[in-house]
């Protein structure tokens, strides 16, 4: 009976050792969605990271051009890489939800730096003590990095940028003063408390150009989404023909999370009213 048993064991396990023979590796290579480069700015004097997503025909065609999507906190640790997830995946023929376009992440070196104005506030002041340089970034958006992009990519004039959080802060700044910089804005859950809430007040700048702007914000107490629907409000009533306004509640999210379906959803309303 014994001897029976055993040559029953050994029988199992010659059969699972079989069926658990591994794979042989046939060949093995790193794998990247784009590429990583430094630029020195002038304006800014110092070195910094950009991240690029090229779309998948980019080396295809030599002839066709590409709307570029500046993305705000765009470090590979940060929100580049489930960004370009979406502008890929939107792209596909059988979505075909926005064109085939190129992503520039911009690495952080200091946001709360970058992304802010100056502050009468005593408390932003104690908490951000680097902060109030968001001029020097808007012109470092404005006469370096988009003549660097357009000088060695194959671009369209179609321009987007994308903001969440102090970003969206920045992006709502560019909006209110500089509008002509970009085409399409992206905002989501602006940190528009900064500074007493003051940008909220700022006369804004005219423009003739055609704008889509989309606005996001979820669960995140009551000054960040009062703010938000501030925003909305005094663009929606300052509204021109040629621009294109949403606003989105996203009553499941939070600050943290509200980022990636906030921009899934801005790519389907503005370029679906730009296919119109």
């Amino acid at each position: 009976m014994k001897r029976s048993i055993l040559i029953l064991a050994s029988v199992l396990l010659t059969s699972l050792s079989f069926g658990q023979t591994l794979l042989k590796k046939i060949s093995e290579q790193d794998f990247s969605i784009g590429k990583s480069i430094q630029i020195k700015s002038t304006v800014l004097n110092e070195t910094r990271d950009l991240n690029i997503y090229l779309p998948l025909n980019y080396s295809k065609d030599s002839l066709k051009t590409y709307p570029v999507i500046y993305l705000l906190d765009g470090s590979k640790d940060e929100d580049f890489i489930h960004i370009s997830g979406i502008v890929q995946f939107g792209s596909f023929s059988w979505i075909n939800m926005i064109p085939e376009s190129i992503v520039v992440g911009i690495g952080n070196v200091d946001r709360k730096r970058d992304f802010t104005s100056p502050s009468q506030n005593k408390l932003d002041q104690k908490e951000f003590p680097t902060s109030g340089r968001s001029e020097d970034f808007i012109a470092f958006l404005d006469k370096e990095l988009q003549a660097f992009i357009d000088a060695n990519y194959r671009t369209t004039k179609t321009k987007t940028i994308i903001g969440q959080s102090l970003g969206g802060l920045l992006a709502t700044e560019i909006l209110v003063k500089k509008p002509d910089l970009f085409d399409n804005y992206i905002i989501v859950s602006p940190s528009l408390w900064w500074n007493d809430e003051k940008l909220l007040n700022e006369e804004l700048t005219p423009y003739t150009s055609k704008k889509s702007i989309y606005i996001a914000d979820g669960k995140e107490g009551e000054v960040m989404q009062r703010t938000a629907k501030a925003l909305f409000n005094k663009l929606n009533a300052n509204k021109t023909e040629n621009t294109s306004l949403f606003y989105e509640f996203l009553e499941d999210k939070t600050h943290g999370d509200a980022l990636h379906i906030a921009v899934y959803n801005a790519f389907e309303k503005i370029f679906r009213t730009e296919k119109k």
